[in-house]
């Protein structure tokens, strides 16, 4: 093996460290669950991403973005957080801070996303492991990408309604097509950008100087992929720690492996179509 790709001294103190800091946010979180009501694991590392991203802007990634980069960050927090007071088929969360007016909630959204968005970018263009087609800008190839990562997901989000409907022991429940649809970018393209674009950027920032670049991006993209992964399982958490670790490792490497895949291999549209088909199937069902 050449020497130049082999991790350089200090690499595994990096990821040990992001590694045991992540597994600690579990576990105090989970530990205040017991006794109290924390807030979400969701809402926890939704806003250290965007603390992150925030302080990869200040210290000058501002500066790498380009006019593109700023007009897209504004368009998904805008078009994301005009949706947020529409949703019908599904109780948005509240943010961290607490219960606020539907409208001061959208424009928290909106403007967290962008500013995420915007960290991300800045990562993106220095040559970080996430591609992104529309900030090229190539739309065709994006539109390609969001739909192949759709058709790819297809057969696991049938499987996923069929597993939602068996769990919780209720038929499918069909919802409109028309609304189903439009309600699937909140938590898919919200949470790409979040996890899969900025969030696995920020690791990978954090491994790029002491591990090879290939490993640094997958390193990257398996710790991002664990954070989203088990984000989801906060309440299992308390109730049955053990189940859920073992069916959260079921879930990942059924649906969280191919968008991290997807991401890094071709591009964050795929992984955000990929999870667009999930989110839209489950709304259809009724889940």
């Amino acid at each position: 093996m050449d020497i130049k790709s082999k991790p350089r001294a200090g690499a595994w103190l990096v990821l040990g460290g992001l590694s045991l800091s992540i597994l600690a946010i579990f576990i105090l979180r989970t530990a205040l669950a017991r006794a109290g009501s924390p807030a979400r694991l969701f809402d926890i590392f939704d806003t250290l991403t965007l603390a992150g991203a925030a302080v990869v802007l200040l210290a000058g990634g501002f500066r790498r973005l380009r006019r593109l980069d700023w007009l897209l960050g504004l368009a998904l927090g805008g078009v994301l957080g005009a949706l947020l007071p529409l949703a019908s088929l599904y109780s948005p969360y509240p943010p961290i801070f607490g219960p606020v007016q539907p409208w001061l909630h959208a424009l928290y959204r909106a403007a967290s996303l962008a500013v995420t968005a915007w960290g991300g970018l800045s990562i993106l263009r220095l040559g970080g492991p996430v591609a992104l087609k529309a900030a090229l800008p190539d739309l065709p190839r994006a539109l390609k990408s969001l739909a192949f990562g759709a058709l790819v997901g297809l057969p696991l989000a049938l499987l996923n309604a069929a597993a939602l409907s068996l769990l919780n022991r209720q038929p499918f429940n069909w919802q409109p097509p028309f609304a189903a649809a439009p309600h699937a970018p909140q938590p898919a393209v919200g949470e790409e950008v979040f996890y899969r674009l900025t969030l696995l950027g920020l690791f990978w920032l954090a491994l790029r100087k002491t591990w090879p670049a290939r490993s640094a991006a997958w390193l990257a993209g398996v710790l991002a992929l664990l954070v989203h992964n088990y984000a989801h399982f906060d309440a299992l958490f308390v109730e049955q720690p053990l189940f859920a670790l073992a069916y959260g490792a079921v879930v990942a490497l059924l649906w969280g492996l191919p968008p991290t895949l997807l991401a890094l291999r071709r591009d964050l549209e795929a992984a955000a179509g990929f999870h667009w088909m999930q989110d839209a199937f489950r709304f259809l069902a009724g889940f």
